[in-house]
């Protein structure tokens, strides 16, 4: 049974609040699914100390754009650094795929029919509202959203794009953990007692 994690983060504030410094970014929420037993579940930004001993048992870390924005700010809080864990960014993937960089919502739309249910502006306008159950909802369909993409393309090598005259096109990936980077989950020092 597999052990990875599909994941997403939702923020306090947006770069030009804090000058485009990762640093000051401030996490509001975290979700994650767990392929081990089927589960969704969030975290708030005081919770966070209860979701690392999850992620350090992970397999590897699936998410999208979380190479360049995700595990950054997640490391903001993390004693140590998200980044040397196994991880896959779908949307490197689709770059290195394409050649571009296309958002969430428009590989869902093209592959699956399904859409995202808000954008990240909203999440924050409800956190400076404390709509916290609003942003956690959001959070955690943008992780199901996430979830059924890597399903897809493990499953068929394959996910569909919209080129800018509508034609909805495929393209190929590979979402298969390589080895050598679960070799090297070993011999990560974790932070944590366990």
């Amino acid at each position: 049974m597999s052990n990875e994690i599909v994941f997403d983060i939702e923020t306090q504030n947006t770069f030009s609040d804090v000058n485009n410094d990762f640093s000051k970014l401030k996490i509001s929420c975290v979700s994650i699914y767990r392929f081990s037993d089927n589960t969704y579940e969030s975290f708030e930004e005081h919770e966070l100390g209860k979701l690392w001993p999850i992620l350090e048992k992970s397999d590897r870390l699936i998410g999208y754009n979380i190479e360049h924005f995700d595990l950054p700010v997640m490391n903001n809080y993390y004693p140590g650094n998200l980044l040397q864990f196994p991880y896959l960014d779908i949307m490197k993937e689709v770059k290195s795929s394409l050649g571009i960089r296309l958002k969430l919502n428009d590989i869902a739309m093209a592959t699956l029919d399904i859409k995202k249910s808000a954008e990240g502006l909203q999440a924050i306008r409800w956190w400076k509202e404390g709509k916290i159950d609003e942003i956690k909802k959001y959070c955690e369909q943008d992780v199901l959203v996430t979830k059924e993409l890597y399903d897809f393309g493990k499953q068929n090598k394959q996910l569909f794009y919209k080129t800018l005259t509508g034609e909805v096109l495929p393209f190929r990936v590979n979402f298969e953990a390589e080895k050598i980077a679960l070799e090297l989950k070993k011999n990560i020092n974790l932070t944590l007692p366990f």
